[in-house]
Parts: structure tokens; C-alpha cells; sequence
């Protein structure tokens, strides 16, 4: 079976992940590196590169074609909206689904000077950045870790917010402050490696060996959440779920693009009613203004 990739260090981190637990299970694989829209225009934010999915959609179309069996993604980048084909094959255990801060001398958030420069790809980080220290200047952040890094250590920016899980996985034990998922809360699905495969295939069947059922659960209640709004994934939306005792805490938010307005959520829901839980919890932030909020950054976005 042909695992199908993106060429970065993390994503072939990540396939090559997914490769061993198939041969744990004695299935054989290959892996092809597609090269992404996503990857190509690295001069410019994300929400700038035409469609939705950047480093998602080309890897769907050449499964959809044939040309690979399984693709392996970050989960945070799959789109709400998926082609019927396709299958959500299995969720992998969540490394850590949260930001950190790096700095040139390990300082935290509330340690950096005014006026600090941070740089930060996400929508949702830069407003969650500003509705925490209004005085920060956000600067746009592209390109892979070690490029980030380097740029940290060159003086471009005074810090960068990365997810640890991506640390993580590249096995880097760097000094990094660790943001409070109560007021960063992060992105859906942050921290978790998705399979995605044909429908009712043999690859199909042989990833969904490697499912973790509470990662699953956690994250389709995070994505229920995030569908209701709408917007896509690069608008500034949060949704964070986890297991306590016989229910689920589900802590979810919408800010505009400057973090001065915002609407969020944080209840435990009933274990046996969760994804009833979920779906009222994001009707209950478009109550709240969610929707309109949602649409105000896609509107400043899309530059229309």
C-alpha cells in the first residue's frame, strides 16, 4: 500500500509513524511525497492561498485517482467538509494538543517585553495573542521548524507559537513555555495524526487498526462543534475536548480577528449524550454571536 505524503520533516515524522504501526500489524508499505499548493506559496499567510484545505486537498485528489492508498495528515488541517469516498480511517493517541511559546531566552508570555514581536501563521493564535497582550505586534510566520527556529535565533521575531505536538514528534526537547489551554484554547484536533483512506478498501481496514477510540471521540466532538459554526479552518475558532470521569469538558470559542470580541463555552457533557452535547454547545455560540463573528473574518479575509 502507497502512503501518500507531504515532504516536509514533520509529515514524513508522521507517515513514517503510520508505516510502522502497519508492520506492526504485518502490512507492507511504500511512501510518495506530494508536493502542496500549501508548500508551494510559502510568501504568503494561508488564508491567502486559493481554497479551502491547503495541504489536504491534492493528496485527496491523487487518492481519489488511484495513485495512493492512504494519506496521512495532521488532523487540524482536515476540512469539516469531506468527499464521500473518503474515509476517516483512524485518529492516532493525541500528543499534546497545546501551543507553546519559543523565545531566544525562554521567557514567558508575561515576561516579554512591550511591543515584543510574535510570529504566528494561525488566526487563531494571533487573536487569542492580542486578546491577551493587546500590545504585541503579530507578524505572519511561514515555512518548517527549523526555518522558525532559525528565524527566532536570528533576531526576526522575540518569540514564536508552535504546537508542542510537532515538537514532539520531531523528538526536540526545547526550552518552550506552555500557554494555559484556558485562555489559549486550541485548535480542533491539535495534536493528532488522522489516516484517511478509500472507502471499504483494504487500506481501509487495515488503518483502522491503528484507531485510539478516545482521541476519536475527542476529536469528533471538537469538530461538531466547529462544523456548526462554519468558516473553514483558518478563521479565528477554538474547540478543546477532554475525558473527566463519565463525561466529556468541552471548551470552545470564537474571537474576531483583533481578540477585542469574543464568545466561548466550557461545560462538562454526559458521556452517553456527548455528541447531543457538542451539537447544542455550537448552536449555543452562534446564539451567542459566533456566526457572525465567523463571518466577519471570512469576509476581511477573503478581502471582500
Amino acid at each position: 500500500m502507497i502512503i501518500g505524503t507531504r515532504g516536509s520533516a514533520l509529515a514524513l515524522a508522521q507517515a513514517d509513524q503510520v508505516a510502522a504501526m502497519l508492520k506492526q500489524h504485518g502490512f507492507d508499505t511504500e511512501r510518495k511525497i506530494i508536493k502542496t499548493s500549501g508548500d508551494s506559496f510559502t510568501d504568503r499567510p494561508l488564508h491567502q492561498i486559493p481554497g479551502v484545505g491547503a495541504f489536504v486537498r491534492e493528496l485527496d485528489d491523487r487518492m481519489l485517482d488511484g495513485e495512493i492508498d492512504i494519506a496521512v495528515h495532521s488532523m487540524k488541517d482536515i476540512p469539516t467538509e469531506r468527499p464521500d469516498e473518503l474515509a476517516i480511517a483512524a485518529v492516532l493517541k493525541r500528543d499534546s494538543p497545546l501551543d507553546v511559546l519559543l523565545t531566544r531566552n525562554g521567557s514567558t508570555l508575561d515576561e516579554m517585553p512591550k511591543g515584543a514581536t510574535i510570529g504566528t501563521t494561525s488566526m487563531r493564535r494571533q487573536a487569542q495573542l492580542l486578546r491577551y497582550r493587546p500590545d504585541l505586534v503579530i507578524k505572519d510566520l511561514r515555512g518548517n521548524i527549523d526555518t522558525r527556529r532559525r528565524k527566532v535565533a536570528e533576531g526576526q521575531y522575540d518569540g514564536i507559537l508552535l504546537a508542542e505536538a510537532g515538537l514532539q514528534r520531531m523528538g526536540w526537547e526545547l526550552d518552550v513555555h506552555r500557554l494555559d489551554p484556558d485562555h489559549f484554547c486550541p485548535s480542533a484536533n491539535q495534536g493528532t495524526i488522522v489516516v484517511v483512506t478509500p472507502k471499504d478498501t483494504e487500506a481501509h481496514r487495515a488503518a483502522s487498526l491503528l484507531d485510539h477510540p478516545q482521541s476519536n471521540l475527542e476529536t469528533k466532538l471538537e469538530r461538531i462543534v466547529i462544523g456548526i459554526l462554519g468558516g473553514g479552518c483558518l478563521v479565528p475558532i477554538a474547540a478543546f475536548a477532554t475525558t473527566e470521569g463519565n463525561g466529556l469538558r468541552i471548551r470552545a470559542e470564537v474571537l474576531s480577528l483583533d481578540g477585542d470580541r469574543y464568545v466561548k463555552v466550557d461545560e462538562v457533557v454526559p458521556l452517553d449524550n456527548c455528541e447531543v452535547g457538542a451539537r447544542r454547545l455550537g448552536h449555543l455560540l452562534v446564539d451567542r454571536g459566533g456566526r457572525e463573528l465567523v463571518e466577519e473574518a471570512v469576509e476581511k479575509l477573503s478581502g471582500t
